[in-house]
């Protein structure tokens, strides 16, 4: 697939600069908009339940946001270090920045230093592949430095908002550099809804690191990807055969949770696995493991946008977001939900 197929017009009054409830609303007061084999449905977000099934099986992920910008200072003057992927204490993939609304790459060599408060990060080598990313290792551990001077993760279009505004009802294992907000708008009063219609709920855990870059290789599937911790336990992979068994839809709250259901897909069905998952879902791939999404609304040119083209197809994806930009909803991390059962 070629990367310039994944190009759409989106003007910029679609962005959701601010969560709902900043206006008093509550975080489910969002529109749905359901993309089904019968075309395109205009809802609410307390609809949701009505457009599944008994027996359908929701599966969410259990990761919780860090506070992984962190602000530092060095040879280029004040900069951004935003946290991807750990893999020890003192060794994270991370994303350097010139600030939250303007992305790299930096000018960065080799073994640069930068400092973060009286931490000092040595930026080692460059991520294959994805120049932006840099292997950041630190005199002390990185969980110090969150604590004492880490910020959320945010982009131009918003600011940054208090710790629990990136939380969702199912955080319960911190570690996700950038909020999982599929789940977002699902409220107590939402899950209570879903569960007397009898869709059931099972988790996994996909610690996502940094969602801002976009898709740089000629085609679609040559892009590479960094690696990010994940686990699908042996009962949710039960709930997923089981739901498949029975004639149920499982339907992935996110495409974390895509990653990490395709990640842990057999011809013979799910098996619980842990481990990095670097799987790249896009349409050359295909789906398995799943029978629907509930999602944002997601950029041009990114690895997000592809793996949606996954279950729609481009042309099904520029059906639904010239339907979604012409009834004016929001996209980002604040902003309405896709509901896609193909």
């Amino acid at each position: 697939m070629k990367t310039t197929e994944l190009v759409f017009e989106r003007p910029e009054r679609v962005f959701a600069h601010e969560p709902p409830e900043i206006h008093g609303r509550s975080r489910d007061d969002i529109r749905l908009l359901v993309t089904g084999p019968d075309g395109h449905h205009h809802a609410r977000f307390e609809d949701l339940a009505t457009f599944l099934r008994r027996g359908d099986l929701l599966v969410v992920n259990e990761s919780a946001a860090i506070p992984a910008s962190l602000p530092a200072e060095g040879r280029l003057g004040s900069i951004l270090l935003n946290l991807c992927t750990r893999f020890r204490s003192d060794l994270w993939i991370a994303e350097p920045r010139w600030a939250a609304g303007k992305p790299g790459p930096l000018p960065i060599e080799p073994a640069e230093e930068l400092r973060i408060g009286a931490a000092t990060v040595r930026l080692l080598s460059p991520y294959p592949g994805i120049p932006r990313l840099w292997f950041a290792l630190a005199d002390r551990p990185f969980d110090s430095m969150i604590t004492e001077r880490g910020g959320p993760i945010h982009y131009g279009y918003t600011e940054a908002w208090p710790m629990d505004v990136y939380q969702t009802l199912f955080s319960r294992v911190p570690g996700s550099a950038e909020m999982p907000s599929a789940a977002r708008p699902i409220t107590p009063r939402i899950r209570e809804a879903l569960e007397k219609a009898g869709i059931r709920i099972a988790p996994i855990l996909l610690h996502t690191g940094v969602s801002s870059l976009e898709i740089e290789s000629e085609t679609v599937e040559g892009q590479a990807l960094y690696p990010e911790p994940f686990a699908v336990s042996p009962e949710t992979a039960d709930a997923v055969n089981g739901t498949h068994a029975n004639g149920g839809q499982v339907i992935a709250v996110g495409t974390t949770v895509v990653r990490a259901l395709e990640s842990a897909w057999t011809p013979e069905g799910l098996r619980p696995r842990t481990g990095f998952t670097r799987l790249f879902v896009n349409p050359d791939r295909g789906i398995h493991a799943i029978d629907g999404l509930l999602t944002g609304f997601h950029d041009p040119v990114t690895s997000h946008l592809a793996l949606l083209a996954a279950f729609l197809g481009m042309e099904g994806v520029r059906e639904a977001y010239a339907e979604a930009v012409r009834a004016g909803y929001l996209w980002h991390e604040f902003g309405d939900s896709h509901l896609v059962i193909p």
